[in-house]
């Protein structure tokens, strides 16, 4: 008799890598570079795709600089200087350089909004730019104080103030926040939205924002890191949750498991092994397509394409609503 083969399990994959991948990378760009990754995106009004890219030099400081594709996945144009550079003499926060911009289309304003990490002396903080062409920019200076970062805006307003989703760090943990502003510089009604778990869990004591959060007629979809310490180093893997759309602090489901991990040689090694990390993403045609572009080990850009229904559906199978919600 022959063996008995073994039972193989698989898990339903929601995003496909890109077979092109690394989309981007330091040998494409058109100054010296160390290396490129933690893109912010967005579709520009003619359909052209715009990455924002974080772009390290050999000081190990970083700047920012637009890529542009018609299809969103080759041929980039690349703009032969940083596109927004760290300027510490008008903005001393900025003066070891500015990082993982996430970029939304604020409806109120006609203006695109940039948020980015600011890093100074103190440590990282959020800072605000915004721009029309990603030519000229208002930078708004740093609105949360170090240390804070993983920061995005809504793209409209929530009962007449702008919202911002982030991460703030303390004794207590690192978990996601979101405050409202009537005029993106003042900031208050700081309430937080997800609480990274304690214990072995995948995400647990320090998670983040992703890319900004998916408007869809059932919630606010969000795409968020957690981070798992191991012997060998942090994991960054990326999981699943689902808000209301009028209360955006109101977490409606969780995913319990992480639906996307490092796993390819761009993924597992590089600058920082085992790193897959979204900032930015387009939504395709049919209005479906999600194309994330992600940060592959703190090396180069790549993609992966997933379907907003498609991960809804699994919400509904594999998540939950927080004990928060259960208790109410």
């Amino acid at each position: 008799m022959s063996p008995t083969p073994p039972i193989r399990r698989s898990y339903e994959t929601l995003f496909k890598r890109h077979l092109g991948n690394p989309i981007l990378t330091a040998e494409m760009w058109p100054y010296p570079a160390h290396t490129v990754f933690n893109a912010g995106a967005t579709r520009l009004e003619d359909g052209t795709t715009l990455l924002l890219v974080r772009v390290e030099d050999r000081t190990g400081q970083s700047h920012l600089t637009a890529a542009r594709s018609k299809n969103g996945i080759d041929e980039w144009i690349i703009d032969a200087q940083p596109t927004l550079a760290p300027d510490p003499v008008n903005h001393p926060e900025e003066i070891w350089g500015i990082e993982d911009p996430r970029i939304t289309w604020l409806s109120d304003l006609g203006q695109y909004a940039i948020a980015y990490t600011a890093f100074s002396t103190s440590g990282p903080g959020v800072s605000l730019a915004l721009t029309k062409d990603f030519k000229t920019f208002e930078r708004k200076g740093l609105v949360m104080q170090p240390d804070d970062k993983d920061a995005a805006l809504l793209p409209h307003k929530i009962d007449g103030n702008f919202a911002m989703i982030h991460r703030p760090v303390n004794d207590h943990g690192a978990h996601i926040w979101i405050s409202y502003s009537p005029d993106l510089e003042n900031w208050g009604q700081h309430k937080m939205m997800l609480r990274a778990r304690k214990g072995s869990w995948w995400d647990a004591n320090k998670i983040g924002l992703s890319p900004p959060l998916i408007e869809t007629p059932r919630g606010w979809l969000m795409l968020y890191h957690g981070v798992r310490n191991t012997c060998a180093g942090s994991l960054y893997r990326l999981g699943l949750a689902l808000f209301a759309l009028d209360k955006p602090e109101v977490c409606l489901l969780r995913g319990d498991e992480w639906i996307f991990a490092p796993q390819t040689e761009y993924e597992k090694t590089g600058d920082v092994d085992n790193v897959a990390f979204p900032c930015g993403f387009t939504i395709g045609a049919d209005g479906d397509t999600i194309n994330l572009y992600y940060g592959a080990a703190d090396t180069s850009m790549a993609l992966a394409t997933g379907s907003i229904k498609a991960l809804l559906e699994w919400l509904d199978q594999h998540g939950r609503p927080p004990p928060a919600v259960l208790t109410r």
